[in-house]
Protein backbone atom coordinates (compact mmCIF):
# COMPACT_ATOMS: atom_id res chain seq x y z
CA UNK A 1 0.00 0.00 0.00
CA UNK A 2 1.44 3.46 -1.18
CA UNK A 3 0.81 6.97 0.93
CA UNK A 4 2.05 9.63 -1.59
CA UNK A 5 2.32 12.99 -0.04
CA UNK A 6 1.84 15.57 -2.43
CA UNK A 7 2.89 19.05 -1.11
CA UNK A 8 1.64 21.61 -3.52
CA UNK A 9 3.51 24.65 -3.35
CA UNK A 10 3.86 24.66 0.54
CA UNK A 11 7.09 23.91 2.79
CA UNK A 12 9.76 25.59 4.07
CA UNK A 13 13.06 24.30 6.07
CA UNK A 14 11.26 24.70 9.26
CA UNK A 15 8.31 22.57 8.08
CA UNK A 16 10.35 19.35 7.64
CA UNK A 17 10.72 18.88 11.46
CA UNK A 18 7.36 18.04 11.41
CA UNK A 19 8.24 15.10 9.83
CA UNK A 20 9.52 13.34 13.33
CA UNK A 21 6.35 12.14 14.23
CA UNK A 22 5.56 10.63 10.90
CA UNK A 23 9.63 9.01 10.80
CA UNK A 24 8.82 7.73 14.02
CA UNK A 25 5.60 5.99 13.52
CA UNK A 26 6.56 4.46 10.25
CA UNK A 27 9.82 2.82 11.81
CA UNK A 28 7.36 1.23 14.30
CA UNK A 29 4.68 0.23 12.35
CA UNK A 30 5.32 0.07 8.35
CA UNK A 31 8.37 -1.67 7.98
CA UNK A 32 7.53 -3.95 4.69
CA UNK A 33 3.91 -2.83 4.77
CA UNK A 34 3.34 0.04 3.08
CA UNK A 35 5.32 2.45 1.55
CA UNK A 36 5.18 6.14 2.22
CA UNK A 37 6.13 9.20 0.06
CA UNK A 38 6.88 12.67 0.24
CA UNK A 39 6.52 14.97 -2.60
CA UNK A 40 7.90 18.30 -1.68
CA UNK A 41 8.68 21.58 -3.64
CA UNK A 42 11.55 20.89 -5.79
CA UNK A 43 13.38 23.28 -3.03
CA UNK A 44 12.70 20.86 -0.38
CA UNK A 45 13.85 17.39 -2.11
CA UNK A 46 17.50 17.20 -1.12
CA UNK A 47 17.45 18.55 2.60
CA UNK A 48 14.08 16.13 3.25
CA UNK A 49 16.22 12.90 0.86
CA UNK A 50 19.01 13.92 4.06
CA UNK A 51 16.47 13.69 6.57
CA UNK A 52 15.00 10.57 5.37
CA UNK A 53 18.11 8.62 4.87
CA UNK A 54 17.52 4.61 7.11
CA UNK A 55 13.65 5.09 7.25
CA UNK A 56 11.17 3.95 5.27
CA UNK A 57 9.99 7.05 3.83
CA UNK A 58 11.11 7.96 0.03
CA UNK A 59 10.95 11.39 -1.71
CA UNK A 60 9.61 12.35 -4.75
CA UNK A 61 9.17 15.22 -6.57
CA UNK A 62 5.65 17.21 -8.24
CA UNK A 63 6.76 17.81 -12.38
CA UNK A 64 10.17 17.83 -14.48
CA UNK A 65 11.05 19.16 -17.61
CA UNK A 66 11.05 17.14 -20.38
CA UNK A 67 14.55 16.84 -21.25
CA UNK A 68 17.51 14.77 -19.69
CA UNK A 69 20.06 17.70 -21.10
CA UNK A 70 21.06 20.69 -19.61
CA UNK A 71 19.85 23.66 -20.95
CA UNK A 72 19.65 27.35 -20.94
CA UNK A 73 16.36 26.89 -19.98
CA UNK A 74 15.04 29.57 -16.75
CA UNK A 75 13.44 28.02 -13.76
CA UNK A 76 13.31 24.14 -15.31
CA UNK A 77 14.18 21.27 -13.90
CA UNK A 78 14.87 18.14 -15.08
CA UNK A 79 14.89 14.68 -14.06
CA UNK A 80 18.46 14.05 -13.67
CA UNK A 81 18.56 16.73 -11.82
CA UNK A 82 15.56 15.38 -9.76
CA UNK A 83 17.47 11.91 -9.38
CA UNK A 84 20.88 13.70 -7.61
CA UNK A 85 18.59 15.40 -5.40
CA UNK A 86 17.35 12.56 -4.03
CA UNK A 87 14.01 11.98 -5.36
CA UNK A 88 13.08 8.39 -6.29
CA UNK A 89 9.50 9.27 -7.56
CA UNK A 90 7.83 11.84 -9.77
CA UNK A 91 4.31 13.27 -9.83
CA UNK A 92 3.69 13.89 -14.03
CA UNK A 93 0.26 14.94 -15.30
CA UNK A 94 -1.50 16.41 -12.71
CA UNK A 95 -4.69 18.40 -13.40
CA UNK A 96 -2.96 21.42 -12.12
CA UNK A 97 -0.49 21.21 -14.63
CA UNK A 98 -2.84 20.44 -17.62
CA UNK A 99 -5.28 23.55 -16.93
CA UNK A 100 -2.41 25.46 -17.75
CA UNK A 101 -1.25 23.91 -20.58
CA UNK A 102 -0.02 20.58 -20.34
CA UNK A 103 -0.87 17.67 -22.80
CA UNK A 104 -0.61 13.94 -23.18
CA UNK A 105 2.20 14.42 -25.57
CA UNK A 106 4.54 16.08 -23.36
CA UNK A 107 3.54 14.30 -20.31
CA UNK A 108 4.49 11.35 -22.28
CA UNK A 109 7.89 12.95 -23.47
CA UNK A 110 8.17 14.21 -19.51
CA UNK A 111 7.35 10.01 -18.20
CA UNK A 112 10.17 8.74 -20.90
CA UNK A 113 12.80 11.36 -19.69
CA UNK A 114 11.97 10.28 -15.84
CA UNK A 115 12.20 6.36 -16.62
CA UNK A 116 15.72 7.04 -18.33
CA UNK A 117 16.85 8.97 -15.18
CA UNK A 118 15.82 5.89 -13.06
CA UNK A 119 12.70 7.39 -11.15
CA UNK A 120 9.51 6.01 -10.64
CA UNK A 121 6.69 7.56 -12.48
CA UNK A 122 3.21 8.37 -10.75
CA UNK A 123 1.23 9.55 -14.01
CA UNK A 124 -2.18 11.46 -12.58
CA UNK A 125 -5.46 11.02 -15.17
CA UNK A 126 -9.08 11.80 -14.84
CA UNK A 127 -12.05 13.63 -16.01
CA UNK A 128 -13.68 17.23 -15.00
CA UNK A 129 -17.23 17.43 -13.68
CA UNK A 130 -18.02 18.39 -17.11
CA UNK A 131 -16.81 15.22 -19.02
CA UNK A 132 -18.12 13.16 -15.86
CA UNK A 133 -21.78 14.99 -16.17
CA UNK A 134 -21.90 14.05 -20.12
CA UNK A 135 -20.70 10.37 -19.68
CA UNK A 136 -17.36 10.63 -20.82
CA UNK A 137 -15.06 9.47 -17.89
CA UNK A 138 -13.98 6.07 -19.33
CA UNK A 139 -13.31 7.77 -22.75
CA UNK A 140 -11.20 9.95 -21.13
CA UNK A 141 -9.04 7.86 -18.85
CA UNK A 142 -8.66 5.59 -21.93
CA UNK A 143 -7.54 8.49 -23.52
CA UNK A 144 -4.77 9.74 -21.19
CA UNK A 145 -3.44 6.34 -20.45
CA UNK A 146 -2.97 5.59 -24.25
CA UNK A 147 -1.13 8.78 -25.34
CA UNK A 148 0.83 9.37 -22.13
CA UNK A 149 2.73 5.88 -21.87
CA UNK A 150 2.84 5.25 -25.68
CA UNK A 151 5.43 3.94 -26.23
CA UNK A 152 6.62 2.77 -22.63
CA UNK A 153 7.29 -0.65 -21.57
CA UNK A 154 8.57 0.14 -18.26
CA UNK A 155 4.65 -0.73 -16.33
CA UNK A 156 6.54 -1.76 -13.20
CA UNK A 157 8.06 1.80 -12.46
CA UNK A 158 4.23 3.47 -13.74
CA UNK A 159 2.19 4.34 -10.86
CA UNK A 160 -1.50 5.45 -12.17
CA UNK A 161 -2.97 7.98 -9.64
CA UNK A 162 -6.79 8.22 -10.46
CA UNK A 163 -7.99 11.75 -9.56
CA UNK A 164 -10.99 12.98 -10.72
CA UNK A 165 -10.80 16.84 -11.03
CA UNK A 166 -13.78 17.80 -9.83
CA UNK A 167 -12.87 15.88 -6.83
CA UNK A 168 -9.55 17.60 -5.99
CA UNK A 169 -9.44 20.31 -3.59
CA UNK A 170 -13.50 20.09 -3.12
CA UNK A 171 -13.85 17.85 -0.18
CA UNK A 172 -16.27 15.25 -2.12
CA UNK A 173 -15.17 11.72 -3.34
CA UNK A 174 -16.83 9.18 -6.64
CA UNK A 175 -19.54 7.66 -5.31
CA UNK A 176 -17.72 4.32 -4.39
CA UNK A 177 -19.71 1.99 -6.88
CA UNK A 178 -18.11 4.28 -9.48
CA UNK A 179 -14.98 4.79 -8.27
CA UNK A 180 -14.53 0.48 -8.24
CA UNK A 181 -15.85 0.53 -11.83
CA UNK A 182 -13.48 3.31 -12.52
CA UNK A 183 -10.17 1.42 -11.06
CA UNK A 184 -11.21 -1.91 -12.72
CA UNK A 185 -11.39 0.08 -16.23
CA UNK A 186 -7.97 1.38 -15.39
CA UNK A 187 -6.51 -2.13 -14.45
CA UNK A 188 -8.22 -3.13 -17.65
CA UNK A 189 -6.95 -0.69 -19.66
CA UNK A 190 -3.41 -1.56 -18.37
CA UNK A 191 -3.51 -5.24 -18.58
CA UNK A 192 -0.83 -5.41 -16.26
CA UNK A 193 -0.96 -6.42 -12.63
CA UNK A 194 2.59 -5.24 -11.75
CA UNK A 195 1.29 -1.16 -12.13
CA UNK A 196 0.05 0.41 -8.93
CA UNK A 197 -3.28 1.80 -9.29
CA UNK A 198 -3.81 4.98 -6.67
CA UNK A 199 -6.38 7.21 -5.71
CA UNK A 200 -6.46 10.87 -5.05
CA UNK A 201 -8.96 13.96 -4.63
CA UNK A 202 -10.11 15.14 -1.35
CA UNK A 203 -8.73 11.89 1.02
CA UNK A 204 -8.53 12.30 4.71
CA UNK A 205 -8.95 10.76 8.18
CA UNK A 206 -12.91 10.68 7.59
CA UNK A 207 -13.41 8.95 4.08
CA UNK A 208 -10.46 6.77 4.14
CA UNK A 209 -12.82 4.73 6.12
CA UNK A 210 -14.96 4.29 3.20
CA UNK A 211 -12.46 4.59 0.64
CA UNK A 212 -10.51 1.53 1.89
CA UNK A 213 -13.03 -0.90 1.10
CA UNK A 214 -12.10 -0.68 -2.44
CA UNK A 215 -9.36 -3.72 -2.83
CA UNK A 216 -8.30 -2.54 -6.18
CA UNK A 217 -6.76 0.53 -5.11
CA UNK A 218 -3.15 0.11 -3.92
CA UNK A 219 -2.55 3.09 -2.13
CA UNK A 220 -3.26 6.86 -2.15
CA UNK A 221 -2.20 10.39 -3.44
CA UNK A 222 -3.18 13.11 -0.46
CA UNK A 223 -2.41 16.66 -0.88
CA UNK A 224 -3.58 19.20 2.14
CA UNK A 225 -4.06 16.32 4.63
CA UNK A 226 -0.26 14.97 4.46
CA UNK A 227 1.14 18.19 5.13
CA UNK A 228 -0.34 17.89 8.85
CA UNK A 229 1.52 14.99 10.65
CA UNK A 230 -1.19 13.78 12.65
CA UNK A 231 -3.72 13.93 10.20
CA UNK A 232 -1.30 11.97 7.31
CA UNK A 233 -0.85 9.36 10.56
CA UNK A 234 -4.51 8.71 10.88
CA UNK A 235 -5.14 8.49 7.53
CA UNK A 236 -2.42 5.22 6.89
CA UNK A 237 -3.78 3.80 10.71
CA UNK A 238 -7.43 3.75 9.23
CA UNK A 239 -6.28 2.09 6.05
CA UNK A 240 -4.98 -1.00 8.03
CA UNK A 241 -7.77 -0.74 11.41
Amino acid sequence: MYFIANWKMYGGLKTLNSLNKVISFSKSNLKNKSKIVYCPPFTLISSLSQKLKNTYIDVGAQNCHESQKYASLTGQVNSNMLKESGAKFVILGHSENRIIGEENNLINKKIKSSLKAGLKVILCIGETLKEKKKYKTTKVLKNQINNCLNGIKKSSKIFIAYEPVWAIGTGHIPKLDDLKENILFIKNILKNNSVKVLYGGSVNSKNITDLKKIELIDGFLIGGESRYPKKFIDIIKKTYN
